[in-house]
């Protein structure tokens, strides 16, 4: 398994300081954590970065060599990926309402289309974390049709073009919708509905993933020079990053959402980069665990809700005071549910379909006997 340990802590970080942040379903995790929990959901934009990275590295990487797009298998590899532990959390959801951190819970077949993010109804916020998968599968479907458009005539001014417009398309949006919808303010949580959660208002994070791809996989030669001062791009992302958080301190202000975006996936994008590398402080941090936590974050992505409110349901009266030991139970549930879905659906169904395409060319659309495959977000 050729892992890249730098990535591994990066999405290990994202995974906790998400949980962290939905801890508010069961009334916080007490002040010792708030000013952790405060910005956690940047978490699912660290996610974003290095999604947009290894998928954008998968793709590109065969369309570079000259190779025929293969389609089918890449849609193959991301059905198997994404919706059996996805279909199984949301049957829970569906058919046993108990289980839902709050009542209210969108059509089902919102979620079945991955159109939860752009009919939304933020009176019914059960699953609605799923929002973010709804964006990624509208970058899994519409991404590898636009780079074998644009690789077929490969031009570096026009993917900087299509770049900088993506950026600037949702820099106008953002603050025409913020701008409409203050001036009107209508009787709902029109932030979510309008700003934060639709597919064209959160695309910075996954471009930035694919720059870095098409650095790599393109610019080779650049890529290795750059990674020569990974350590002072290290630097350069925690400080952006934290310009970036320090705009956010309103987060639904029209300065953090016009501008907070593409800075926080840029700072993000160069944690990444200096991820990447084995040789940086950060490629070289093994840290115990975080290897783990990444490989079943998604399972803990899909799950943690669930575990949060059944052990509200069932302890909550004894665990109110009880900072440490409350936060230890919801963290022992929240581990034991992800583990369980990551084990028991998860990761069957990905070695299934690693063995129905052993064999087969299009089973590797990376090469390199699956390096980054075995990365894939």
């Amino acid at each position: 398994m050729h892992r890249l340990p730098g990535l591994d802590l990066l999405r290990a970080i994202a995974i906790v300081w998400v949980m962290l942040f939905h801890s508010f379903i069961v009334g916080g995790l007490g002040p010792d954590f708030a000013w952790l929990s405060r910005y956690g959901w940047a978490g699912v934009d660290i996610f974003f970065v290095p999604s947009g990275f290894l998928i954008g590295t998968q793709v590109l990487r065969p369309l570079q060599r000259g190779e025929p797009p293969s389609f089918g298998a890449f849609y193959a590899r991301r059905a198997w990926r994404i919706l059996p532990a996805f279909a199984v959390v949301l049957a829970l959801y569906v058919w046993f309402p108990a289980l839902r951190e709050v009542p209210g819970l969108q059509p089902w077949w919102q979620f079945a289309t991955f159109t939860l993010n752009l009919l939304t109804d933020a009176r019914h916020q059960a699953f609605s974390h799923a929002w973010s998968l709804c964006v990624e599968e509208h970058f899994y479907l519409v991404f590898p049709l636009l780079a074998w458009w644009l690789a077929r005539r490969p031009s570096m001014s026009g993917f900087v073009s299509v770049c900088a417009a993506v950026v600037m398309l949702g820099v106008a949006l953002r603050t025409t919708v913020w701008l409409h919808d203050t001036a009107m303010d209508p009787p709902r949580n029109w932030f979510l509905e309008d700003i934060y959660y639709p597919t064209w208002m959160r695309l910075d994070g996954l471009l930035m993933g694919v720059m870095l791809a098409a650095l790599r996989v393109y610019r080779p030669h650049a890529w290795t020079r750059l990674q020569v001062r990974s350590n002072v791009v290290l630097l350069g992302g925690i400080v952006v990053s934290c310009l970036a958080l320090w705009l956010f301190r309103d987060r639904t202000g029209l300065l953090a959402n016009a501008l907070g975006w593409p800075l926080l996936s840029f700072g993000v994008g160069l944690l990444v980069f200096a991820g990447a590398d084995r040789q940086s402080l950060l490629g070289r941090w093994r840290l115990p665990g975080a290897g783990w936590l990444a490989g079943i974050s998604y399972s803990l992505y899909l799950s943690h809700k669930i575990a949060f409110h059944v052990v509200q349901a069932t302890f909550g009266a004894s665990l109110q005071g009880r900072g440490a030991i409350a936060f230890a139970m919801y963290a022992l549930a929240v581990l034991l549910l992800g583990a369980a879905l990551h084990y028991l659906v998860e990761r069957p169904c990905l070695r299934w379909r690693d063995r129905r395409k052993a064999g087969d060319p299009s089973a590797d659309p990376v090469g390199n006997s699956g390096r980054i495959a075995v990365l894939e977000p």
